[in-house]
């Protein structure tokens, strides 16, 4: 059967609908592109655990004044402009990927009227291609990490692995646009499927919120938690999985220096393996130093603000990371970051002037150790480097700036249509 017939393409189906496009002037403000954009996603708020949940929920945020905007997402019930899918009951006890192909079949008749679906991760990307062949519409998913390059994957998922591997395949070599959240995400995604037309790969960076992540000096927080204000700590936020890299932390922390406190935001572990490791090497550093607490559950925004602000730097230990949300956060509070070479993270922290950069080798651990003292060692020039971060998040990576460039992109899809 020819590849056509299989997959495709948009244009013939799509030039017969009538779309009203502002056309765009680069010099004045966005007015919006409109068209009907259903907009994939498995977290969004309430539920949100991770990178990508915080990017779609920002991205909404921006879109909904762009285009006219219907996000579909895991969950029960609807809101405005909100639908929310949960797996079929008789797939309760199904391996997870089965489950998340259900979610993903419910989103996809969801997208009737829609004249564009956007997805967000293999949870979600099966949706969009769906979406795409049964009604004639533009696929763009964008590409928060890649099944190839997370292996470790197959720990928690079985041989859902294997699934979710080929509906990350099966979506990213058809959609119709492709955007990395950075140059080395970008380069990742034409190694791992070099099937894929590099002009169909576009970078559009993750983003922040400079006016709800900026610095906090209240203490309650603190207090609740039992810090000593009068100790510098090491702050980590992430989920227990073995891309955060949570292991080499309580490794290397062993050894650094005795006054530094260290702050564990680690919770929703993929597996219980990593769970039982996680829990062993904590309580096997908590032997060792004093001044070790560990916060299991996400904390409010609000909280983890605070934390951000105060924390003398915030370190992260990632093995694999397309660009590390997390890190703008903290440079969005004014903090320095220390954390590994890895993916898109340089793209984020200026190594030497918003923080450290740490090359992810057998001497990882040790180097993440001696690149904490530094900071910790050095309070003007970790000042110094907090400043340089806000000030970077500020000038680099608005929410608004990302929203306007993927309409741009959404615009051009339609053209080509």
């Amino acid at each position: 059967m020819a590849p056509e017939l299989l997959f495709p393409t948009t244009s013939a189906l799509f030039r017969a609908r009538h779309i009203w496009v502002t056309m765009w002037e680069p010099a004045a403000e966005t007015r919006g592109l409109w068209v009907r954009v259903g907009l994939l996603t498995r977290e969004y708020p309430p539920d949100v655990y991770g990178g990508a949940g915080v990017h779609v929920e920002f991205l909404a945020r921006e879109l909904s004044s762009l285009v006219d905007l219907e996000v579909h997402c895991w969950g029960e019930g609807r809101g405005v402009g909100v639908v929310r899918h949960r797996s079929w009951a008789a797939l309760d006890t199904a391996n997870d990927a089965l489950r998340t192909f259900s979610v993903d079949l419910a989103m996809a008749a969801g997208l009737e009227g829609r004249e564009l679906a956007h997805s967000h991760t293999w949870y979600a990307n099966l949706a969009g291609h769906f979406g795409k062949l049964l009604y004639g519409i533009p696929h763009v998913m964008t590409a928060h990490s890649l099944e190839p390059l997370r292996p470790w994957k197959a720990e928690q998922l079985g041989g859902g692995y294997a699934l979710s591997s080929w509906a990350e395949r099966t979506a990213i070599e058809t959609a119709d646009a492709v955007i990395a959240v950075s140059g080395a995400m970008r380069e990742d995604i034409l190694t791992c499927y070099p099937a894929l037309d590099p002009a169909k790969v576009h970078i559009v960076h993750n983003g922040i919120d400079t006016t709800l992540y900026r610095p906090d000096h209240g203490t309650d927080v603190l207090d609740r938690i039992g810090l000593d204000r009068d100790r510098p700590f090491i702050l980590f936020v992430g989920r227990i999985t073995r891309q955060k890299g949570v292991p080499h932390l309580l490794r290397a922390v062993r050894d650094i220096d005795p006054a530094a406190q260290v702050v564990l935001c680690a919770g929703a572990p993929d597996t219980p393996e990593i769970d039982r490791e996680f829990r062993d090497l904590y309580q096997e550093l908590s032997s060792v130093r004093e001044g070790v607490h560990w916060i299991p559950q996400m904390l409010p925004r609000p909280e983890v603000i605070q934390l951000l602000t105060h924390a003398a730097v915030f370190v992260c230990p990632s093995v694999y990371e397309p660009l590390g949300i997390v890190n703008l956060e903290a440079m969005a509070c004014g903090t320095p970051v220390v954390a590994s070479r890895v993916g898109g993270i340089p793209e984020v922290v200026d190594d030497g002037k918003t923080g450290l950069l740490v090359t992810v080798d057998e001497d990882f651990e040790p180097n993440l150790a001696r690149a904490l003292d530094a900071v910790i060692g050095d309070p003007e020039a970790a000042r110094r480097m907090g400043e340089a971060g806000r000030e970077r998040a500020v000038g680099e990576f608005g929410w608004d700036t990302v929203a306007r460039r993927t309409v741009r992109l959404y615009e051009e899809i339609l053209k080509q249509g």
